[in-house]
């Protein structure tokens, strides 16, 4: 395993760890850290369940985090195993998840529902639980503070980078968002579908022959960008790809702004008055291109898009692409991992 990142003094590390699983890792990483004498561990957990704020980590929470595992089993195991080492080398420190999903949980009933029998929801939870809920709120809080009304007015928030969903916010409250039960649903990603017709299951297994596990692994790791273009997931190589003519590159980065212009006309419905738009993840902090795209097929917003604006912002920097009328448009890097120590520590300070 190979890990990089920028120690709390601001210095690069990077650490080479031969033969290591997630836990052996986790245990040369954490070593290093107590260095620092920590006071408290914060952890992206990306299901929640119907849990709906950060909580200290109990035996019972953990048993939750275990039970939402189905719902997300690309990633809760392996916060689990982040969880069980951390309590193991930190027993002491409080510790503290923060969910991906909680922010998601002011949506109202008409929006997380599924038009499906009610026993699959009071028996089953099968409904809409949203996704990169700690990014949407940070970027929301951040954009509505720069416009001078912090956590006022209506928001709509995209987030795309590998995993990509958007969101609408109100007041600070998420509103509706394009991921659903599971982060597969919504908008095109890097290796995910996104929205696709549920039948397609039923014609893969029928025609083709494909199990449950073949279609699932179709959807999740070779669709998308990659599944569009043939060539690859990151929007990098397929805008430089696509200006030296390769069709499927310039088909999937059309598709990938279509749908996700399509998304946010959707979102926009749930707002009473629509102040701003923000872009943040990856792709959306970075590429002018996918951002001048997208804007292109919004034409009824009345967003004032100045291109110069746009052209002009470094990447990875924040700042404001309009030309001062109409829906603000702002660029903002997340920063998921603030917010997380962040709550983490409100969660503590309420203990004392």
């Amino acid at each position: 395993a190979r890990i990089k990142g920028v120690t709390l003094g601001g210095e690069p590390l990077e650490l080479s760890i031969p033969h290591a699983d997630h836990a052996k890792a986790l245990e040369t990483l954490l070593a290093r850290l107590a260095n620092y004498n920590p006071q408290a561990i914060g952890h992206r957990v990306v299901h929640g369940g119907n849990l709906t704020k950060a909580e200290l980590l109990t035996p019972e929470i953990v048993s939750r985090i275990e039970a939402a595992t189905p719902l997300a089993p690309l990633h809760n195991p392996a916060h689990l195993i982040g969880i069980e080492a951390t309590m193991r080398l930190f027993p002491e420190l409080p510790q503290v998840a923060v969910f991906d999903t909680a922010f998601h949980q002011t949506m109202p009933e008409h929006a997380y529902r599924y038009a499906l029998p009610q026993n699959l929801y009071t028996e089953h939870h099968v409904r809409r639980y949203g996704f990169h809920g700690t990014s949407h709120a940070y970027v929301t809080e951040r954009a509505s503070e720069l416009a001078g009304a912090k956590n006022q007015g209506g928001w709509l928030s995209a987030h795309l980078g590998n995993g990509s969903s958007t969101c609408a916010v109100w007041n600070g409250q998420s509103l509706d968002t394009s991921m659903g039960m599971t982060p597969l649903e919504g908008v095109v990603m890097g290796t995910r579908s996104g929205d696709v017709d549920p039948s397609l299951h039923l014609f893969l297994a029928s025609n083709l022959g494909w199990s449950i596990q073949k279609i699932d692994s179709m959807l999740n790791k070779e669709s998308g960008l990659l599944g569009l273009s043939g060539l690859s997931n990151d929007m990098r190589t397929l805008v430089e790809a696509s200006g030296n003519g390769h069709e499927g590159a310039t088909l999937a980065i059309e598709v990938f702004c279509y749908r996700l212009a399509k998304s946010l006309s959707a979102l926009s419905c749930g707002l009473p008055r629509l102040d701003g738009l923000v872009f943040t993840g990856g792709i959306g902090e970075n590429s002018a291109y996918v951002r001048e795209k997208t804007l292109a097929y919004l034409p009824h917003f009345g967003l004032q898009f100045s291109k110069e604006k746009n052209n002009a912002l470094a990447r990875g920097t924040e700042g404001r692409i309009d030309n001062g009328t109409g829906p603000q448009i702002w660029v903002v890097p997340t920063d998921e991992e603030g917010r997380i120590a962040k709550e983490t520590r409100q969660v503590v300070e309420q203990l004392a």
